[in-house]
């Protein structure tokens, strides 16, 4: 039986994107954004509307195909009507143009999706702040390719999700080719100065202000190294390049998007203090972002897969990954035994149990597979679904057939039972 999407009133099932176009003006000042978004779908199943994911920014007009159309925009949805029905398989374009003053959506779990900082912008919008920015099918399990063309004041610096494909004047051009879900597409606008931490095995290209420069490049020293160690345990780093931006403001926690993380200045403070964040972030390109959880009640595939990967690093820097967890452990142990890891509640997907005890999961399942087995299973995930979907019982599934001995009940117990098992 299939299970109801934890957030079934985002996105729609009836239509996945190829493509984003979105093309955008925005000023810092004023905090105003005028966009025209033209947007690439193809029809799953038959269609007399299509409904977006869209927040409270004006729309000015609509295109489909091409042709002025009939719509309504309310209750963070845009229903468009194309004046006939879409057979299955077929492909449409709806253009959307619309302005406003940008501001982040309202949920469980805050404000999220485009922020005005004191100088400048920035977009985190896990999980479903994409729509307070453009209109999209806000759901984690349909990917697309992305363009995206910002112009701002000439001042401003633009980093947005992808490869730099131009810059010219106040304009600035990026491509992002590889499937990606909307929640992982990301603007960032300020007044940053450029820094590159290595060209191989792919560019790590950084956006930093002026006066966090000299404390970055210590902060972020080891990210080179951290990449080749991951990319050794996990398998090829899945997208062309990986960019850092530290924003010039404090951030409550660092934010991932598609082959790009951002950091809040209180992240950087010159004895590497958050290093561990680092690690974490970097993870996400494998866990979360290349594979991404289906649906979010899976999100342990995310957050528990990069916690895990912190203590790995700190396993590859010569301390005892499993002294980080049995102080995991230990600490889970005092904290009520009421969050099932399957299957967490949406109000608790990003509980901190949840990271924890994802990460002494793996822990348990390396230890009863041996190592090799092990990362042979991790390398083989992430290839055989990369830049695509996931599911907790298609991990079980992998692990199964890569381990000697029956994994299955102890994935159930850490999986499926609240209380916390022994380690």
């Amino acid at each position: 039986m299939r299970q109801q999407s934890y957030l079934d009133a985002h996105g729609d099932d009836g239509y996945s994107v190829l493509r984003y176009d979105l093309h955008l003006d925005y000023r810092p000042g004023a905090n105003r954004l005028g966009g025209r978004a033209v947007i690439t779908a193809v029809a799953r199943s038959a269609l007399n509307s299509v409904s977006l994911d869209f927040g409270p920014l004006r729309v000015d007009r609509i295109l489909f195909d091409g042709k002025a159309v009939r719509y309504a925009h309310r209750l963070g949805k845009l229903r468009v009507r194309p004046g006939r029905v879409l057979a299955v398989g077929e492909e449409f374009t709806v253009e959307v143009r619309y302005a406003g003053v940008p501001r982040p959506n309202r949920g469980h779990w805050g404000e999220i999706g485009w922020t005005q900082l004191s100088d400048g912008a920035l977009v985190a919008s896990q999980p479903t702040g994409a729509s307070s920015w453009f209109p999209c099918n806000d759901r984690p399990a349909d990917k697309a390719a992305y363009r995206i063309s910002v112009t701002t004041a000439p001042s401003y610096t633009v980093i947005a999700s992808g490869t730099l494909v131009s810059h010219t004047g106040s304009t600035w051009v990026y491509e992002q080719p590889e499937p990606t879900s909307p929640y992982l597409v990301s603007v960032q606008i300020g007044r940053y100065v450029s820094a590159e931490l290595a060209k191989a095995p792919v560019r790590q290209p950084a956006a930093v202000p002026a006066r966090l420069l000299r404390a970055f490049r210590n902060d972020f020293a080891n990210q080179p190294r951290m990449l080749k160690e991951f990319s050794r345990l996990f398998g090829p780093y899945p997208f062309t390049e990986y960019g850092v931006v530290v924003v010039d403001e404090e951030l409550d926690v660092p934010v991932e998007a598609q082959a790009m993380s951002i950091f809040g200045s209180n992240h950087v403070d010159g004895r590497r203090g958050s290093e561990r964040l680092v690690a974490h972030e970097l993870a996400h390109q494998w866990f979360g972002n290349s594979v991404t959880a289906s649906d979010w009640r899976h999100i342990w595939l995310h957050e528990g897969f990069a916690t895990y990967a912190e203590w790995l690093w700190a396993e590859a820097d010569g301390r005892s990954c499993h002294a980080l967890a049995q102080r995991s452990h230990a600490k889970l142990s005092l904290l009520p035994q009421d969050l099932t890891l399957s299957a967490p509640g949406v109000r608790r997907i990003f509980d901190d149990r949840v990271y924890e005890r994802g990460a002494l999961t793996l822990h348990a399942l390396r230890m009863a597979m041996g190592d090799g087995a092990f990362f042979r299973l991790l390398r083989e995930w992430t290839t055989a679904h990369r830049h695509s979907t996931a599911t907790t019982p298609d991990f079980v599934s992998l692990a199964e057939a890569h381990s000697a001995v029956d994994v299955r009940p102890l994935l159930g117990v850490w999986l499926d039972e609240a209380p916390l098992p022994p380690l």
